[in-house]
């Protein structure tokens, strides 16, 4: 029986179509088709004469590794396109270097008002706000409206004295009937100051000089 005849163009090929490339996956795929062709080559040679193999048989082995090499070759081409897209991340989020970004995260206070997005705890009927300066002490602590509404926090004393030039916290103390629900960080409005692309991430430098990433953002603004 002429097995060349009934078996697909692609098994007839030498292997030398699939030549060892640069990057790691076309190295495998090159190895692993020579042990593909090595292996079906034994198979023909020793299949049994009154019972051969149908070329059916061999077309499925060959889809099957094929599918495999096309997935080496996609994972290759994915994490180039996620480099890619990280750098045009970059490119686009340089933009918000200048404006204020609203993140769960400390904030410079330099005697103007900040603007706070409170999200009080499912089930709360009072909300206290607690502010920490950038030794973790408590320079505030009062009763604020139960509501998801921006509040500006002016920075002042009971006296009406603007509290110190710094870096300082907000958290959102939630009860309900008079039990304590949860205790969780204040978003903020802070202005950005740098974009930075590390570690396959997008990040943020703000006025605080805290680095976030970009993900964590909820909203942008202009100052």
């Amino acid at each position: 029986m002429d097995v060349t005849q009934t078996m697909p163009a692609a098994l007839t090929a030498g292997p030398a179509q699939y030549s060892e490339g640069t990057r790691n996956g076309d190295a495998v795929i090159s190895s692993d088709f020579e042990t593909f062709l090595k292996m079906l080559t034994a198979q023909m040679e020793n299949q049994d004469p009154m019972n051969p193999i149908e070329s059916s048989d061999y077309a499925v082995q060959l889809a099957t590794f094929s599918g495999v090499e096309q997935q080496v070759r996609t994972n290759d081409l994915l994490d180039g396109l996620g480099t890619k897209l990280g750098l045009m991340g970059l490119s686009d989020i340089a933009g918000w270097v200048g404006m204020e970004a609203r993140v769960a995260a400390p904030v410079l206070f330099d005697q103007t008002p900040v603007t706070l997005v409170p999200a009080p705890a499912t089930g709360a009927d009072e909300t206290r706000l607690v502010v920490k300066n950038a030794d973790g002490a408590i320079v505030e602590n009062k009763i604020i409206p139960t509501s998801t509404d921006p509040i500006e926090w002016a920075g002042v004393d009971e006296s009406g004295t603007p509290f110190p030039r710094g870096v300082y916290t907000f958290e959102l103390v939630s009860s309900g009937n008079g039990r304590h629900l949860s205790t969780d960080a204040v978003q903020a409005y802070s202005k950005i100051t740098e974009s930075q692309n590390a570690d396959g991430k997008l990040w943020l430098i703000l006025e605080s000089g805290q680095k976030i990433a970009a993900d964590t953002v909820s909203a942008i603004r202009e100052p």
